[in-house]
């Protein structure tokens, strides 16, 4: 059976299954609706948005983070045994949290008719700019298109993984991620992507640099406390939310420690590609909003506004 380590060289990508007891998710997830009316309430009105758009400063962060403010009802995440063995080999022992939050997928039925508009379509929907103050502790999506999270750390090297827990089911209508297993080969790309689907399903992913390669795309369904985790250059993505409820779930970015080894180096090791940009996307204007239409998962060509 491969090591953790040779499932990241190969596929950047690796299924924990489920991992998280059922009890403490069930808790965590009424704590988390227990803290506000979720629905169409939680959006500004037309005018206050428009009034001072805030593209930028509007996600979670120290001090308005749900996720943290939850404590210690959120903190068995991290302190799974099974988990915490699996970032001891990928980082070091001494690996570091750089960033954990609750993310929200976004129903239709939520949206303002205001609203709607000025998102369809476009490549990467994070709702905060239009969420009232109070609730911006979560992050709220209405899906995103294929990307690395690399895309968040201008200059900085791949030293991360992300961790993507779902704390109670998700199906095929809950806005699942979708992740291209071995996209990591190729390194650090800008957003968006050179992506083309296929007439065999597949997406043909190239870099840019020289670099190309035929991808199979991975639905993330799962039960209650599913995790996985994946490469900082790994494309993933969501559809919006087509049922009628939200979805809920616990994402974690964490990065190599200290320590003399760790299997993160080795994965890094098989990419004959850069894996830091000095650009990481070119899809948003100077103030943040977004420029380019177009939605590569969802099947909308991308396209310059």
């Amino acid at each position: 059976m491969a090591s953790l380590t040779e499932t990241f060289i190969e596929d950047g990508f690796a299924d924990l299954g489920v991992l998280m007891p059922e009890e403490a998710c069930r808790e965590l997830m009424q704590a988390v609706r227990a803290s506000r009316n979720f629905g169409p309430d939680i959006f500004l009105d037309q005018a206050t948005f428009e009034a001072n758009p805030q593209y930028r400063g509007t996600n979670p962060m120290p001090g308005r983070n749900l996720f943290e403010a939850l404590s210690p009802k959120s903190d068995f995440i991290l302190a799974e045994p099974r988990l915490k063995s699996a970032l001891s080999e990928l980082l070091g022992a001494d690996y570091t949290v750089l960033d954990q939050k609750l993310v929200c997928g976004v129903p239709d039925r939520w949206l303002p008719d205001w609203l709607k508009p000025r998102i369809i379509g476009n490549p990467v929907n994070n709702l905060g700019p239009y969420i009232r103050p109070a609730y911006r502790d979560i992050t709220y999506f209405y899906g995103i298109d294929f990307h690395q999270d690399i895309i968040d750390w201008k200059s900085r090297y791949s030293d991360l993984i992300t961790v993507y827990v779902y704390i109670h089911p998700v199906t095929a209508g809950d806005a699942p991620l979708y992740v291209l297993p071995r996209s990591h080969k190729l390194g650090a790309c800008m957003f968006p992507h050179d992506l083309t689907k296929q007439s065999d399903g597949r997406w043909l992913y190239r870099n840019g640099t020289g670099g190309e390669m035929p991808l199979d795309e991975r639905m993330l369904v799962g039960e209650t406390g599913y995790v996985a985790c994946w490469h900082a250059c790994t494309l993933h993505g969501t559809m919006p939310v087509s049922s009628d409820a939200e979805r809920f779930s616990a994402r974690f970015l964490i990065s190599r420690g200290q320590a003399a080894q760790a299997g993160l180096d080795a994965v890094n090791a098989s990419i004959p590609y850069p894996l830091s940009l000095e650009d990481t996307r070119r899809d948003l204007g100077a103030a943040g909003e977004a420029r380019i239409k177009g939605n590569i998962i969802t099947g909308r060509p991308v396209a310059e506004r």
